[in-house]
């Protein structure tokens, strides 16, 4: 399977893409990984803040906020067409 590696932060809105890494210090990657990042796990963007940072992404049913400076650090793909 081909897949579309990128990272989370240039996930349009309403997009889903599964999980494919996290490249964060521990303390931080620990914290996603509670919060139910986990690796193929899907995840959506649904709202960005009015001064652009945090985003919003639906992950396993629940709404959590992102950094940006995070985003950058997580790798998610879509199936390359």
């Amino acid at each position: 399977m081909n897949k579309n590696i990128f990272s989370l932060d240039k996930l349009p809105l309403n997009q889903k893409a599964k999980l494919e890494s996290i490249y964060c210090d521990n303390n931080i990657k620990r914290r996603l990984l509670d919060l139910g990042l986990v690796k193929n796990s899907y995840i959506c963007p649904v709202l960005i803040s009015p001064s652009g940072d945090p985003r919003a992404f639906e992950i396993r049913g629940s709404l959590i906020a992102i950094r940006d400076s995070e985003c950058k650090k997580i790798n998610v793909y879509t199936k390359a067409t």
